[in-house]
């Protein structure tokens, strides 16, 4: 019979979390909950392959899911519909100009859905990355409106989204395109599938491949 998952104080800074293979028979990949979402235990997270995820109310939950949605980033399946808009330059790209803007697009909840993931208290642990230089966002703007975006956290070679919206048909998928051309990035993390993702090359692997590939793109 397993163990419950762990659950730390909220003030605990020292625990290590467990291997994500501690995961393995638990629903989606979680591992632990509990601690904080201060950017040494988020960086902790990050370079073992675990992110954190909950609603508001509830504790802090981290997961490593298995398997994982990746995509390498020369495999990105870009459409001729999307060719087309990217040649007519409708979009203009910044990148970390607009960071909190971005997550706070971001943390709307999705038509149909009742709440986000993206709480105040994750926005502002964010933010708090991309301050430091350890998280980023790709801004596409028509004219001066912010029109769609991505923001994610960077792990040596790896990027790891974390979310993305759009406001405009195809905003996103130019972010995604930019991304993808940036050429400090081996991997992009997508941690879960969708649609959208798969639609534009994001394949699915196991944790084990995956925190292979990380161990040594993250460095």
């Amino acid at each position: 019979m397993r163990s419950p998952i762990p659950f730390l104080d909220a003030d605990d800074d020292l625990t290590p979390f467990p291997h994500a293979d501690n995961a393995m028979n638990e629903p989606n990949g979680l591992l632990m909950a509990g601690a904080n979402l201060k950017p040494a235990r988020l960086l902790q997270a990050y370079r073992n392959g675990i992110f954190p995820w909950y609603s508001e109310g509830e504790p802090i939950l981290w997961w490593s899911p298995d398997p994982r949605c990746i995509i390498w980033p020369d495999q990105l399946k870009v459409s001729r519909s999307l060719r087309k808009t990217i040649k007519k330059q409708k979009f203009t790209i910044s990148h970390s100009q607009a960071f909190e803007s971005v997550v706070s697009h971001c943390s709307k909840p999705r038509p149909g859905a009742d709440g986000t993931w993206i709480t105040n208290d994750m926005k502002a642990a964010y933010c708090t990355l991309a301050n430091g230089g350890y998280a980023e966002s790709i801004e596409v703007w028509c004219e001066d409106e912010l029109a769609g975006g991505l923001y994610g956290v960077i792990v040596g070679r790896v990027f790891v989204g974390e979310s993305m919206f759009s406001k405009e048909p195809d905003a996103s998928k130019v972010a995604l395109v930019a991304l993808a051309a940036d050429e400090r990035f081996a991997m992009i993390d997508c941690q879960l599938p969708t649609e959208h993702l798969l639609s534009m090359g994001a394949i699915s692997v196991s944790r084990n491949d995956y925190l292979t590939a990380l161990a040594t793109l993250g460095k």
